[in-house]
């Protein structure tokens, strides 16, 4: 038996790795902790209690193991049976839809310090420090009220009917948060650089000759007057550095704000005390007059400075989900409904399955449907990434935010609110940003040591100068112990990662290719075969039937289609629907049907009275025992060879003749294999198909390979056969019976006019459906991989060659020191580097 429990309590990985440990530890079950959802899939051999399952996580910390969607702990009884999954772990979806917290107000950290987890409230990351970053998802429709008469709601803006005010949005939207964030920000920084400057401007005069400011006041006077200057930029504008340096010390998750904290604290209470109590201080710290050297110049304008990069940062990270926002727009906010004779405006929230909408030129379609009435032509590029639009006929699907042409048309709402199609790709385009790549795991070792190690480097910096350097010695070791702590930054190599996924992922997204997680993108990047499945994937996957050819003089052309249509009426499978529309157009009846059976991979048998049919392939027959004339068979080789797709029908221990089917090649698909090749990778076709015709296909697409009458097992196994001999393998398919195959590959690429279980299955779903998404897949790996790696390597050499530096390694060859003035503007300046780096994803080309 195979059950699904949620698990609440964890918080990362480390959690999720104690969880599943202590349930494999219970008797007769296997276990698979997910963080994101917080499930546990449970295999067992007879059904455990919950409450033993519970005792046994009990002993690994303050976790809850509960049935879906129970509050609180069960008690045991028949009935206590969590959701039985069957087979598979995933129940089907539309759209490998990611179950993570989604909608307003929730938060996460754009370095993922915690893995997935997310947070109901804004502030700081209790880990790295920065600021926590919204994640952007589709509201509910925005309603409008009157500032002055809050009993006015209206579902669009305009005057209010009592007082004539303009009517104001009762909630603020995503991008009012984060223009709220980068004003708040914005405000402090002018706080600081009005009273810094004037600080630094005191501090600096003593370089000019004739220092002017001192015929107004002694020097020790003009030191008190830059301590009150600085109590603004310290106690307002930049305090929230101290509150998160002081949070990380408590909690031991030590961060760049720790360094910057410890670095400007240390320079602003040494020139404090210096003030208070000058007579602690050696002769060395003193200058010609007589005072002790003060750094409040030093301290604020590093405060400043880190605020300005802070600032910076804000500003680049809302450009870094501009295609979440962009998909956010796309979402309509009302819609005409079609009730009786009448219309009528309604909100989006408003509309239910079933429902009848009107779409006008040039509007946004409202939910995912299908077209009932009319025929007109839809932009999809904003989804599908596709420039030309496509035309529709009634039957037809449509998505939510695609734009109606020219023409009006009527349809039916099929899925609405966070079932639509866009609804499902902006949860999914959050969820794989959120997503750690496997890359990272070099960047979180080395953050782990990296503030221990920069404040050893610190100490010992002052050690050194204070032994060795020149006088004032002391001085020169306390101003280089300074620069290293603040020009060490963590955030650089903490962001290297998550700001290219993220940006990667959000153009994958307006190019039609949705990214799963991370590891899909860094999967991709390293397959050196794709496999690719026949019906659906390289053909169009509506099959048509071109003719019916009875070969028993008894059976005429029309009697043998009544028959086939008969049989085929209870299977669902793409050519028996193929066959039953042939029999719909010629307006055939139907015929009672008994003991019907679908045969995997071979076709159908049932009873027509006391007359036992069959149709499918050459397998079936043999099953069936029905014998096939040497005429017979070759007449349907014929028509193989020509690509087609033929399936015998027999009556009894006879064949009696044969259905042609043909699926025509996508236009795009013989282009996009060849990009394959040209990027150096093996393309093979698995098929279900006969020999003849899998291998007309390969002909005429020029693939590497193929494998012929494969049920869903044989691909499993050929993949597996693969992955042995030491590739890399992608897979691309859009039926169930591509799912295993799916699952077992490196990557999974499942075309989005595929089963919900193919999309299900698969790390990466293309849209459109079409090969040359593939090609753009992993070209976008390709290039997200490269941004990471070029990030890392920045951020690693910036601190290799930045720390040691303002140590002053250079000073005994060239006499140079770093300021930490300048190593606060280089720190601040490294983190906003690797944002618009990773920002130039944005204009890759994935042609």
């Amino acid at each position: 038996m195979k059950h699904t429990y949620e698990i609440t309590g964890m918080s990362c990985q480390g959690c999720r790795q104690s969880v599943e440990n202590a349930l494999n530890k219970v008797e007769g079950i296997s276990s698979v902790v997910t963080l994101n959802p917080p499930e546990a899939t449970i295999t067992m051999e007879n059904h455990v209690p919950t409450e033993k399952l519970q005792e046994a996580l009990a002993k690994a910390g303050k976790y809850k193991i509960t049935m879906p969607g129970n509050q609180h702990m069960p008690t045991h009884n028949h009935n206590d049976m969590p959701h039985h999954t069957g087979s598979a772990i995933e129940q089907p979806g539309t759209i490998a839809k990611p179950r993570a917290n989604a909608g307003p107000g929730i938060y996460y950290c754009p370095m993922h310090c915690e893995g997935e987890k997310v947070y109901n409230q804004a502030g700081d990351c209790p880990v790295c420090g920065m600021d926590l970053v919204k994640q952007h998802s589709v509201a509910k429709s925005t309603k409008y009220s009157c500032p002055m008469h809050p009993e006015v709601i209206r579902d669009e803006p305009g005057a209010c009917p009592i007082c004539g005010m303009d009517l104001v949005p009762m909630a603020a939207t995503d991008d009012d948060e984060e223009d709220n964030a980068y004003a708040r920000l914005a405000r402090k920084f002018k706080v600081a650089v009005l009273f810094t400057a004037p600080i630094f401007i005191i501090s600096m005069s003593e370089m000019i000759p004739g220092n002017p400011l001192f015929k107004l006041m002694d020097l020790r006077y003009w030191n008190w007057v830059q301590l009150a200057l600085s109590l603004p930029v310290v106690f307002y504008a930049t305090w929230m550095f101290f509150e998160r340096a002081w949070r990380s010390v408590i909690t031991w998750k030590l961060n760049m704000f720790t360094l910057i904290g410890l670095g400007a604290g240390v320079a602003w209470l040494f020139s404090l005390i210096a003030l208070l109590i000058p007579s602690v201080f050696p002769d060395q710290f003193k200058t010609h007059a007589g005072t002790v050297y003060v750094y409040f110049e030093a301290a604020t304008v590093i405060l400043t400075l880190v605020l300005l990069g802070q600032l910076l940062e804000a500003r680049a990270h809302g450009r870094t989900s501009s295609a979440i926002k962009e998909l956010l727009k796309l979402a309509p906010n009302q819609a005409t409904k079609i009730l009786g004779e009448k219309e009528m405006t309604v909100a989006i929230d408003d509309i239910q399955k079933g429902d009848l909408l009107r779409v006008k030129p040039g509007e946004k379609v409202p939910v995912d449907g299908y077209v009932e009435g009319g025929e007109v032509t839809i932009d999809e590029s904003m989804i599908s990434g596709e420039p030309i639009p496509v035309d529709k006929k009634p039957g037809d699907k449509v998505s939510s935010g695609t734009i109606n042409g020219t023409k009006t048309f009527t349809m039916v709402a099929e899925k609405v609110g966070s079932e639509t199609l866009l609804s499902l790709i902006i949860e999914m385009v959050n969820s794989a940003s959120r997503s750690k790549a496997p890359i990272q795991k070099l960047a979180d070792k080395i953050s782990g040591y990296f503030v221990p190690v920069v404040v050893f480097i610190s100490i010992a910096t002052f050690i050194v100068w204070a032994i060795y350097g020149p006088e004032p010695s002391i001085v020169y070791g306390f101003v280089n112990a300074i620069a290293v702590l603040i020009i060490a930054c963590p955030c650089a190599l903490g962001l290297a990662t998550p700001m290219s996924v993220m940006v990667g992922v959000g153009k994958g997204a307006k190019s039609g290719v949705l990214i799963k997680n991370a590891e899909s993108l860094e999967k991709m990047n390293a397959i050196d075969i794709v496999v690719i499945d026949k019906t659906g994937t390289v053909t169009e996957g509506k099959p048509s039937v071109e003719k019916v050819v009875s070969t028993s003089s008894n059976v005429t052309e029309d009697d043998l289609l009544q028959k086939i249509i008969s049989l085929n009426s209870s299977s669902e499978h793409p050519l028996a629907q193929a066959t039953l529309r042939f029999g719909e157009e010629r307006h055939m009846k139907r015929m009672p049907i008994t003991h019907f059976e679908a045969i995997t991979g071979k076709g159908v048998i049932g009873l027509l009275g006391q007359d036992s049919l069959a149709l499918g392939n050459e397998k079936l027959m043999e099953q069936v025992n029905a014998e096939i004339d040497a005429d017979l068979l070759e007449q349907v080789s014929a028509e193989q060879r020509q690509g087609k797709t033929v399936s015998y029908f027999a009556v009894g221990n006879k064949a009696i003749g044969y259905v042609v089917i043909s699926d025509k090649i996508k236009a795009s698909s013989k282009e996009a294999i060849h990009k394959l090749q040209k990027e150096g990778l093996q393309v093979l076709m698995f098929t279900g198909d006969n020999d003849a015709t899998a291998k007309s296909v390969s002909a005429n697409l020029n693939l590497d390979g193929y494998k012929a009458q494969m049920l869903p097992h044989d691909k499993l196994e050929e993949i597996k056969r693969l992955q042995a001999s030491g590739k890399k393998v992608a897979m691309a398919g859009d039926g169930i019976n591509d799912a295993p195959a799916l699952a077992q590959a490196d990557i999974g690429i499942a075309m989005g006019t595929g089963t919900d279980v193919a999309i299900e299955s698969a790390g990466i779903t293309l849209v459109k459906g079409d090969l040359n998404g593939i090609a753009k897949a992993h070209m976008l790996s390709h290039k997200v991989i490269g941004n990471i790696k070029g990030n890392l390597f920045f951020a690693l050499g910036y601190n290799i060659l930045g720390i040691p530096i303002a140590a002053g390694v250079l000073y005994p060859f060239f006499g140079i020191l770093l300021s930490p003035m300048i190593a606060a503007l280089a720190m601040s300046l490294s983190s906003v580097s690797v944002i618009m780096n990773s920002l130039r994803l944005k204009n890759t080309e994935l042609e």
